[in-house]
């Protein structure tokens, strides 16, 4: 899967991660999908954004 970056925020989901290449102000998301694992997770604690793609100085 790989997601593109919109250029409007996901609505529905929520991210603070703001080194994030899809991160947008307000605390939004711009990836087209996401893909949250890994499966058998139990707690928020065990689960891993996939689509996270580290954001580069000039991003």
């Amino acid at each position: 899967m790989r997601a593109q970056k919109m250029d409007r925020p996901n609505e529905g989901i929520i991210c603070s991660v703001d080194t994030c290449y899809f991160y947008m102000q307000g605390d939004r998301c711009s990836a087209s999908q996401i893909h949250v694992e890994p499966k058998g997770s139990r707690t928020s604690e065990q689960t891993d954004c996939a689509t996270f793609y580290y954001k580069q100085d000039n991003s």
